[in-house]
């Protein structure tokens, strides 16, 4: 599991905020940053320019922990409880730029009564916006192949069968209630790690945290709200942080940026489409610099399109890579 956000002890620096600003310079006019969090992304917005900038986040502890700073800005910055799917839906003028920094931010990941964290002992919860069914609740009620699937498609972990099977026979003599139960759970399904490697529970709380929020059917929404947006000209950076998302990322870019059309013996000739972005970030990492003051920036990456005059549109869905979700049938070679 990584996370967005910079060391919870140090300055709230969120990961490739210098890049980002650079790739997006000069920055002016209005922004919507759709992963609001501890609020650093907004904040550099700001001070790199923007006139305005909208912060959306569908988790309302956000915001309260805004209340210190927030002033400092005045009217300049507004704050949404919603969700990124629907940023379009947030302003009555077109947008310059939309910032989406996806994942679970660290200071999620420290707080244990948020149920983020395999390190830290608190209720399996895992809900952003602390509404709707609880990782918990997953758990203890889905039948044991769809969770493998959760845990194959969504964590890409390869024991998903072995870990689900655990599960369901552990939660007949005690349901789940937190997390160090679960972590228990998996640990035992899995070799002890070797020094460097990841702890055993990593992929599965991944795969739980992201069928929890459905995180990719908002990214999805995300991207194409953030398409209906934008005003020609206007940017969209994306930073992520697994190779499920940044997957989604880069493929919904390369569909909205290409004309479509071409064909051959194989395939029929497409409909002809106007590119609705420019790419001008093609999946940049973090440096060194930033590597040594947040190592938890490793696998980030960054992309960045800019939005042409093209009318809004569509990618087509099933050339995303989205992880697809397909209760009993064989999932490779998953054991």
């Amino acid at each position: 599991m990584t996370d967005r956000d910079a060391l919870p002890d140090a300055p709230h620096v969120p990961v490739l905020l210098r890049p980002l600003l650079r790739a997006v310079a000069p920055v002016s006019g209005t922004w919507l940053d759709g992963t609001f969090g501890a609020g650093g992304y907004a904040r550099g917005l700001l001070e790199a320019g923007a006139d305005k900038v909208i912060g959306v986040d569908r988790d309302p502890a956000v915001f309260e922990m805004a209340e210190a700073w927030r002033g400092e800005y005045g009217d300049r910055l507004e704050l949404v409880e919603g969700t990124f799917s629907e940023l379009d839906t947030y302003s009555d003028e077109l947008l310059d730029g939309v910032v989406l920094d996806l994942g679970v931010s660290s200071m999620q990941l420290d707080q244990a009564d948020r149920g983020f964290s395999f390190m830290r002992d608190g209720p399996l919860d895992m809900r952003m916006s602390q509404e709707g069914p609880s990782a918990a609740d997953l758990v203890n009620e889905t039948d044991e192949a769809e969770l493998a699937d959760i845990l194959y498609q969504y964590g890409e972990e390869r024991a998903s069968r072995r870990i689900a099977k655990a599960i369901v026979e552990a939660r007949k003599t005690q349901p789940f209630e937190t997390t160090q139960q679960l972590v228990k759970v998996i640990e035992r399904c899995l070799p002890r790690p070797k020094p460097g490697q990841s702890h055993p529970a990593t992929r599965s709380f991944q795969g739980l945290r992201i069928a929890v929020n459905d995180e990719f059917g908002q990214l999805i929404e995300g991207l194409e709200a953030a398409e209906r947006a934008l005003k020609p000209g206007g940017l969209l950076a994306v930073v992520s942080f697994h190779s499920l998302e940044d997957r989604v990322v880069k493929r919904f870019f390369a569909a909205r940026s290409s004309t479509g059309g071409g064909g051959s013996r194989h395939a029929p000739v497409q409909q002809t489409l106007d590119p609705a972005f420019e790419i001008t970030v093609k999946g940049d990492g973090p440096d060194a610099e930033e590597l040594a003051e947040n190592p938890r920036a490793r696998s980030a990456r960054l992309r960045v399109g800019r939005r042409t005059n093209a009318p809004a549109g569509k990618a087509d869905r099933t050339q995303l890579g989205l992880p697809k979700l397909v209760t009993g049938e064989k999932k490779g070679k998953r054991r």
